[in-house]
């Protein structure tokens, strides 16, 4: 199974990837196989000691140990972050950006960890992350993982400000930007957090919330043919949803669920740009 061929990998992931903590020196042709194995793992959430390495490797073949090796390493020292925001940097003109959608998602945990709450809702322990997605329904950027037993506002300020950072980290410019948020996120301080930042908020109202208030002038600019847009980050939920190693959380670490979810972000982005060049 080609999750991305091996010119891709060796273009636009191998460059980003750390050398200094590989110890020795790999051949380009194994790293494109560890990477390859990864992208295996996660596309078809099959357990690390279930990898079929033998079916990645010509001549030495690498245990199922030293390919989560490789990973875990790259992802301690942010080599996989680095990966997707120079993939976005580099090619953000595939982007459509008249338009982002915010969303939160909660995703089962089976095996607890960090970053792991009980949710009522699901009747089970998740974890909550916030995404954002452009105009096409194309990922952009997550926040750290929250305790599913917390709503999407809870640390607003502190994980809106980590979405940004992705953004501007690969040279996009958020002034001026429309986002679309559901009504889980109406509160004076969002809107206020999207005013300082000069991003234009186009978010639902919550019917729970004042009635005087809803009636403040940032409730009467709510435009409802924008907010159809917002559709299109539940279209990338679900094809997150294709990589079955984020259907259910099984990394107990948070660091690393992250890492998984930018690596997808990044396939889906590499494939759109070789589809469309």
């Amino acid at each position: 199974m080609e999750i991305l061929s091996k010119n891709t990998i060796e273009q636009y992931i191998l460059p980003n990837l750390s050398i200094g903590l590989r110890g020795k020196e790999c051949e380009i042709e194994q790293l494109t196989a560890i990477v390859s194995a990864i992208l295996y793992r996660l596309k078809t959430g099959c357990q690390w000691r279930q990898l079929p390495v033998k079916q990645f490797f010509n001549n030495k073949v690498l245990t199922w140990q030293g390919v989560y090796y490789h990973f875990n390493e790259w992802v301690k020292d942010g080599s996989w972050t680095k990966v997707w925001i120079n993939i976005l940097a580099s090619n953000y003109s595939y982007l459509d950006l008249s338009c982002i959608q915010l969303d939160g998602s909660h995703t089962l945990a089976k095996r607890g960890g960090e970053a792991v709450g009980y949710q009522g809702r699901k009747a089970s322990k998740t974890t909550n992350l916030l995404f954002l997605a452009d105009n096409q329904g194309q990922m952009l950027a997550c926040a750290s993982p929250q305790e599913g037993k917390h709503n999407d506002l809870y640390n607003i300020q502190e994980l809106f400000e980590e979405l940004c950072q992705m953004l501007i980290k690969a040279g996009i410019n958020l002034r001026g930007l429309f986002l679309n948020a559901d009504a889980g996120f109406d509160s004076k301080e969002f809107r206020q957090i999207c005013k300082n930042k000069e991003i234009e908020a186009n978010i639902d109202v919550n019917s729970r919330n004042n009635k005087i208030e809803n009636q403040s002038t940032e409730y009467q600019h709510f435009d409802e043919e924008l907010y159809k847009r917002r559709v299109l980050i539940e279209h990338a939920n679900a094809w997150m949803d294709s990589f079955k190693a984020l259907l259910v959380r099984f990394e107990t670490k948070a660091i690393n669920w992250v890492a998984l979810n930018l690596l997808a972000f990044s396939v889906r982005f590499l494939r759109k740009i070789k589809y469309k060049s």
